[in-house]
């Protein structure tokens, strides 16, 4: 039924499991186990449980399951599994999905823990990965072989906002048999057509846009409904990955508020981008919804909207940049995204420090460099504010 339903229609109902009370507001079962009637009932429980039969809180449990069929119907993915952070959900997607022997071509313009996973862990238990520039098709092609297992990239790169083509990206991998998993969480659930443009595996952290307002940590695989159960649920529920049911309730209170909130954070990113443009303080100002994005014309096909991120370079490298950030009176220093406060991160000391200066400069991570996540505060202060404090660099 709720895939006929629009999708605020969606974002408010889809899921919802009521309790013998009738509850209008979701009810949060905090609970880590279940009753059973009789020795039998258990038994077959352990055996074949039914889509309203738990088991264990790490199995499955009435609130994170509405949460996991709500964002579901929001993707378009016949199923989901909420995780405890974004990274449970990359790992624990990437980890079941792979193992010794097999290859896996990636976009080396990655959040750093990432980059980490790949680099780090993969390699450690015998997966070859090889990394490539996202945005260069040739290098994708020339990379995929016939034995690769899988591509994995962030469909917006984190934080120099560049885009990989899903669609083109997906064609490449599909011809060999290979999945694609994106992490999809700049793109957010709501401008996203990841699954109709050839994704296999969606994963979003949740702690950005769909709580939105810095509340709890949260993660979520999303594909079919054999891969969520069959390969994903297994793997999670016997590594203990899985989301709390409170997180999970936090969660679905935020998703009835997020196509509103991500479409005015949108619209005033791209206000305070095109009010930059040209700004003798910067070298750069990006912004995927605007018109100046070298890649623009695929953001509006691939999203239709420019996201709530833009990066700013600042004139006079890492001071420049600090003085930028500490002169900010309405956005905070931070190192979340998706929230309703804005929040601005200077990549290159923080969320990317890990990376060698070679590594950074390869990705386009410059000393002054700064992401700034767009809230939902009046667009004009916040205007107002970023002039003001580039006027102190």
């Amino acid at each position: 039924m709720t895939k006929d339903w629009n999708t605020r229609t969606k974002l408010v109902h889809a899921g919802s499991r009521r309790s013998q009370y009738n509850e209008v507001s979701e009810a949060i079962f905090m609970t880590q186990g279940f009753v059973y009637e009789t020795a039998e009932d258990a038994e077959a429980r352990f055996i074949n449980s039914g889509p309203d039969e738990f088991i264990y809180a790490r199995y499955g449990n009435p609130t994170v399951a509405m949460f996991e069929e709500r964002i579901a119907a929001l993707e378009g993915t016949e199923d989901a599994f909420a995780t405890a952070s974004g990274m449970a959900a990359v790992s624990g997607a990437l980890t079941s999905m792979l193992r010794a022997g097999d290859h896996v071509v990636a976009a080396k313009a990655l959040f750093g823990s990432c980059l980490y996973v790949l680099e780090e862990i993969l390699a450690r238990f015998g997966v070859e990965v090889s990394f490539v520039d996202g945005t260069d098709l040739a290098q994708w092609k020339a990379a995929i072989r016939e034995d690769t297992k899988l591509v994995f990239f962030e469909s917006v790169a984190n934080p120099t906002l560049e885009i990989v083509d899903i669609r083109a990206v997906s064609e490449l991998a599909h011809a060999v048999g290979a999945q694609v998993v994106i992490d999809n969480v700049f793109a957010t659930p709501v401008f996203s057509r990841a699954v109709e443009q050839g994704a296999d595996v969606v994963i979003y952290s949740t702690t950005k846009h769909v709580d939105g307002q810095g509340r709890a940590l949260g993660g979520v695989i999303l594909g079919t409904q054999e891969f969520i159960r069959g390969t994903i649920e297994p793997y999670m529920k016997h590594t203990g990955g899985s989301m709390s049911p409170f997180n999970a309730w936090v969660m679905l209170k935020g998703m009835e508020t997020i196509d509103l909130r991500v479409r005015a954070q949108a619209a005033s990113a791209l206000a305070i981008a095109d009010s930059l443009q040209g700004h003798k303080k910067l070298l750069r100002a990006i912004y995927p919804g605007h018109s100046s994005h070298a890649q623009h014309d695929l953001v509006v096909e691939q999203m239709t909207k420019g996201g709530t991120v833009i990066a700013l370079d600042i004139e006079g490298g890492q001071e420049g940049a600090f003085r930028f950030l500490n002169a900010l009176e309405i956005v905070v220093i931070s190192n979340n995204l998706g929230d309703a406060k804005s929040i601005a991160t200077h990549p290159a000391t923080t969320t990317h420090q890990r990376l060698s200066d070679e590594q950074k400069a390869e990705l386009g991570i410059t000393p002054g460099l700064i992401r700034m996540s767009v809230g939902i505060e009046d667009t004009d202060d916040l205007i107002q504010d970023v002039l003001n404090a580039l006027s102190k660099v």
